[in-house]
């Protein structure tokens, strides 16, 4: 028996070529793995951070998810990732003598490099807000609660411009305000 297993494990000699293509191969294979790993930590660890600054007209926004400064209502969205959802929330209170409807958009986004410069920013496609609101009408007073989403894209062209232009933050106004 141990006579089958030494006949086993025995390898015919290997030539010089053969020998030269497995550490080429070797080499080869290794190098290809380094730059692809290399490209997608790029994408992967692409993050930005963001706040929003919000602007109402016939409702109070309060509590939540927002900070009060001098220089009026945000929310920090944190670090954003490229291809995901991120949600805040918060309390709008009608200061209408009426019932409406509220209106949500977002303006004003703003790019800035790693020098804090503003750079030309991408159409606003990239970038999704959102909220679960479903225009119920607000009574003078009522008060609900309100979730945003803001949707970042993953699409190459929108990575491309963050890393191309160094973008290290963004920010844009949040505008909640009786429909017309």
């Amino acid at each position: 028996m141990s006579h089958s297993f030494n006949s086993f494990t025995k390898f015919p000699p290997l030539s010089k070529k053969t020998v030269l293509l497995i550490i080429v191969v070797a080499a080869i294979t290794l190098a290809l793995s380094t730059a692809i790993s290399l490209f997608l930590s790029r994408i992967n660890n692409l993050h930005i951070p963001s706040l929003g600054t919000i602007h109402t007209v016939g409702v109070e926004a309060y509590g939540g998810n927002i900070t009060v400064d001098e220089n009026g209502q945000h929310v920090d969205w944190g670090t954003i990732y490229p291809g995901t959802l991120t949600n805040l929330s918060f309390y709008l209170r009608s200061k209408s003598n009426i019932d409406i409807i509220l209106n949500l958009t977002a303006a004003n986004w703003t790019f800035l490099d790693s020098q804090g410069q503003n750079v030309t920013g991408p159409t606003k496609s990239y970038m999704n807000l959102t909220w679960n609101y479903n225009d119920t009408p607000i009574g003078p007073r009522e008060e609900i609660y309100v979730t945003l989403t803001l949707n970042v894209s993953d699409n190459i062209s929108f990575i491309n411009y963050i890393i191309d232009n160094k973008v290290e933050e963004f920010m844009f106004d949040i505008h909640i305000h009786p429909k017309e």
